[in-house]
């Protein structure tokens, strides 16, 4: 018994020496040009290790910049501690509106509100830097998103991952819902992976 609460309590430190490493912030449209090149990095780099060139292409198709997301200040990004200005090292965040995933270029959007009581919030738009990731950014982003979406009166929440997100969200207790393959202009396919979660 002993064991196991100076392994809690040794996790518990790193812990909080990881979140020293970085704050979180709700983001704003002075953001948008480094947000949007964090997207960029972290599509090319951290997609490599379960994707082929070709279909990291396609998937940029159904990835961007939302604006809707840091109108509604439902959106945060991460900054490290270090560094003037502050690099940023990771994004996302949640919404109330219906549009499951993409930027403002992607096809098929509904920014129409969702009812809190017969529909479900949204996590929207993760990303870290390729030299931040495994460093708790993304369970970070999703403790903020998840909290706010029950305050808003949401009872589930869901989010379209890609293959390399799914690990997190399934670690973080989300289910897969159903699989959506999309061609992009390249020819070559992307899959929108639906995930849920109780709030």
């Amino acid at each position: 018994m002993g064991s196991v609460v100076k392994t809690s309590r040794r996790f518990q430190f790193l812990e909080t020496m990881k979140e020293s490493e970085f704050s979180c912030r709700v983001a704003n449209k002075d953001d948008i040009a480094s947000i949007t090149d964090l997207m960029m990095i972290s599509i090319e780099i951290n997609m490599q290790e379960f994707l082929s060139p070709e279909q990291i292409e396609a998937n940029k198709e159904s990835m961007g910049v939302d604006l809707t997301l840091i109108e509604d200040g439902s959106y945060f990004v991460v900054e490290a501690s270090e560094g003037e200005p502050k690099p940023l090292v990771g994004c996302g965040g949640w919404s109330k509106r219906r549009t499951l995933f993409g930027g403002k270029h992607t096809r098929g959007r509904d920014d129409s509100f969702s009812d809190p009581q017969k529909e479900p919030a949204r996590i929207r738009a993760m990303y870290t830097h390729p030299d931040w990731t495994r460093r708790g950014i993304g369970t970070l982003l999703l403790q903020k998103g998840e909290p706010a979406a029950r305050e808003a009166g949401f009872k589930e929440i869901e989010l379209g991952s890609t293959s390399p997100g799914e690990p997190l969200y399934l670690a973080q207790g989300y289910s897969e819902v159903s699989r959506e393959k999309r061609t992009a202009a390249n020819g070559h396919d992307n899959i929108i992976i639906k995930m849920r979660k109780s709030l």
